[in-house]
């Protein structure tokens, strides 16, 4: 009688599923990140420049100082909120690109709304939970039209939702530059100031917004919702495979547009905090390009909520060091940008590598 051993699973190395799934979610993320500074390198080393000068920029920058730490949080903040508006579709299957978009959106109705209950005389304790609510569900209802397009159309979530995400930028420059414009704002058109009264302070002992408590609070409890519930092992299960959660009975149309909502809903929430914490108004530095960022966050974190938020704090090192690599190395601000996408073909590259790391694949087998 004959059996073949390479039936076994990778246990036979004395790891089981789970443990490789885990070994290779941290293994290949990481590998990515060194390919991507070692191409960098090449990049840098071609324009003449240092890469040893700006990978130390990059950490000083990010993290040499107190201020600079807090400059780092300061801009991780819209980044784990768009990043986890990436990552909660994803675990349904859906890659959704209109977090920009429900950011956008999200700010601008909080800054409109903010303006009768300024003039109104209402409390900041009142008008700023409002605000908060007002452009999460914005954000919500915006994401949410791409999953409904998504199921009950079959409208390709992708395109729709940044197509979504342009419209969005076009009603906020349609009303900032037209009815809701602030006379005073002569060189940026921006809406009303919603005033120091309604300004979401900082951290004590920090110069960093509550935006950054409020992403990793979410960070946890989305982590809880899609791991420790039902609501998230339908979502798994649905984006695994829609027919088999339509076999089980699974509302597979209310879980698709619960997960777009919820990740409007962050992105909304990124919005609220750039106008209440840092703008105090909209206009168009809402459009800061955080919610492709976040799909970056999103993809290096591999869809897991916790792991967005170290991510996101990575990201956030590359902008606040963007300023000190143009003063001392004489290179565009931009220059980090070039990183990004660097890291974002490396990744999807990476992609391929999942299953077929041969020290993590079980052994071949001989027949007996």
């Amino acid at each position: 009688m004959s059996v073949m051993a390479s039936s076994a699973p990778a246990a036979s190395r004395g790891l089981n599923p789970r443990a490789v799934r885990m070994i290779e979610a941290i293994l290949i993320p990481i590998g990515a990140l060194v390919v991507s500074a070692l191409l960098f390198s090449i990049f840098l080393i071609l324009l003449g420049k240092s890469p040893a000068q700006f990978f130390n920029l990059i950490w000083v920058g990010g993290f040499g100082s107190a201020f600079s730490i807090q400059n780092t949080l300061q801009r991780s903040a819209p980044l784990i909120l768009t990043g986890l508006a990436f990552a909660i579709p994803a675990r349904i299957g859906l890659t959704l690109l209109g977090a920009e978009g429900a950011l956008v959106l999200g700010g601008f109705t909080a800054a409109a709304i903010a303006i009768p209950l300024v003039t109104g005389g209402w409390p900041a304790f009142i008008g700023l939970p409002i605000m908060a609510a007002t452009a999460m569900a914005t954000g919500a209802a915006w994401i949410g039209i791409a999953g409904w397009l998504r199921h009950y159309r079959g409208v390709n979530e992708t395109i729709s939702s940044l197509l979504l995400g342009y419209i969005a930028i076009a009603i906020m420059n349609f009303f900032v530059e037209g009815a809701l414009r602030d006379p005073g704002s002569a060189n940026k058109p921006s809406t009303m100031p919603i005033g120091d009264a309604y300004r979401v302070g900082p951290i004590p002992g920090t110069s960093v917004h509550w935006g950054l408590a409020a992403g990793i609070i979410l960070a946890v409890l989305l982590y809880i919702l899609m791991t420790r519930t039902t609501f998230g092992f339908a979502a798994r299960m649905t984006g695994g495979n829609v027919r088999a959660a339509q076999a089980q009975g699974l509302p597979v149309g209310f879980l698709v547009v619960a997960c777009c909502a919820i990740a409007g809903a962050c992105a909304g929430l990124a919005g609220f905090y750039e106008v209440a914490a840092v703008h105090g108004q909209a206009n168009a530095s809402l459009v800061a390009g955080y919610g492709f960022t976040g799909i970056l966050v999103a993809f290096l974190a591999r869809q897991n909520p916790l792991a967005v938020v170290p991510v996101a704090i990575m990201f956030g090192a590359l902008a606040a060091a963007g300023g000190l690599v143009q003063r001392r190395m004489g290179m565009p601000d931009a220059t980090v940008l070039v990183l990004q996408g660097i890291i974002f073909v490396v990744l999807l590259v990476s992609e391929t590598f999942y299953g077929r790391i041969p020290f993590l694949q079980p052994k071949t087998g001989e027949r007996t």
